[in-house]
């Protein structure tokens, strides 16, 4: 019948319920009407949590009930009918489900737990949604072969730019144009604190300031140190180029050796200084590095403020390819989820 709209049920089980988990719920509430155009109607089934509790629930369980309990400090246990699990294990056991959502925090030395829980998901026949840059940046090759061969999906557009959709545009739109290089600003926290020295500001009062507005975290080195943009810059080389590359292959440099007479004499000679990544051809393949440089600041990089985050793609078919959008946040991590979870529905066989 023409125009007739079969809406498929995708199960999720979601593991980490802090504040990424949380606005991945409210992303899903909030997206309902687009999801059902699009024929996906995605069900919690279990959330895991070691913090605020694990349960389960057959017929699923109602994202605003889970969100009232954790941001009352209640634990997930207390959820009416819904039955208790040890762990992500016994959620695999007993949910059942079609896709893990994994949110756990990035650990870059170890990718865990996030990266036991995404073998786990797909040994157990589970695509896999994370936001967890710990596992892709340590293991992608294996992580997508294991997912290849199993015939299953695994998708991380929120490990890079949060919402900002660079992966699935990587992938569909300039799929065949001949990426040459990859560059731009994909720290937020380094782009405001440069911002705000522009201004005057020490670097100090800087820092204390985005750790104040929630940019960065209390021990903000993984930031500043250039770790975390690191990690983004990996994932976008072996994910987008096909690269094999290990964290300890990026030549990375931070933004704290940068003085203030550093910042003023850029901005004296109409330039500014950016914490970039840059992925580009050398001599024996991809070659990734993050630092800080001195950009023209009537170039995309320069004239970037605040915790935006931007991305020059040159391609052979097409040029430069610039996109820019929030680089954090827990909607636009959560839009991210929920872009991939369409990507799941639309893909599956």
């Amino acid at each position: 019948m023409p125009g007739l709209l079969f809406v498929c049920t995708m199960r999720l089980i979601l593991v980490g319920f802090g504040t990424v988990g949380r606005g991945v719920a409210e992303s899903l509430l909030a997206s309902e009407p687009e999801l059902s155009v699009a024929g996906a109607e995605p069900r919690v089934v279990a959330v895991v949590d070691p913090v605020v509790g694990s349960v389960w629930r057959e017929g699923g369980l109602d994202l605003g009930t889970l969100l009232r309990l954790a941001d009352t400090g209640e634990s997930l246990a207390t959820y009416p009918k819904a039955e208790t699990v040890s762990g992500l294990k016994e959620a695999l056991e007993v949910a059942g489900g079609d896709v893990l959502v994994e949110l756990t925090p990035t650990d870059l030395h170890t990718g865990e737990p996030g990266l036991g829980h995404v073998r786990a998901a797909l040994k157990a026949g589970l695509h896999v949604v994370t936001t967890n840059k710990g596992p892709i940046s340590l293991a992608y090759h294996e992580l997508r072969n294991t997912a290849h061969k199993a015939g299953l999906q695994l998708r991380f557009e929120g490990t890079v730019l949060s919402g900002t959709p660079v992966l699935n545009l990587c992938e569909a739109g300039l799929a065949g144009a001949g990426i040459r290089e990859i560059r731009g600003v994909v720290n937020g926290t380094c782009n405001f604190i440069l911002t705000e020295m522009e201004g005057g500001t020490s670097y100090a009062k800087a820092l204390s300031k985005a750790q104040h507005l929630g940019y960065a975290e209390a021990d903000p080195s993984g930031d500043v140190e250039g770790r975390d943009a690191a990690a983004k810059v990996l994932i976008l080389a072996n994910s987008v180029l096909d690269a094999n590359l290990k964290l300890e292959d990026v030549n990375r440099t931070g933004i704290s050796e940068l003085t203030a007479e550093d910042i003023q004499t850029a901005c004296k000679a109409g330039k500014t200084w950016r914490l970039i990544g840059r992925i580009s051809q050398g001599e024996n393949g991809w070659e990734a590095k993050v630092g800080p440089e001195e950009v023209n600041r009537a170039d995309p990089e320069g004239s970037l403020t605040g915790p935006e985050n931007l991305l020059i793609l040159d391609t052979e078919a097409l040029g430069e390819v610039t996109i820019t959008g929030p680089g954090a946040g827990r909607r636009a991590t959560g839009h991210a989820v929920i872009a991939d979870l369409l990507e799941v529905h639309r893909n599956a066989p």
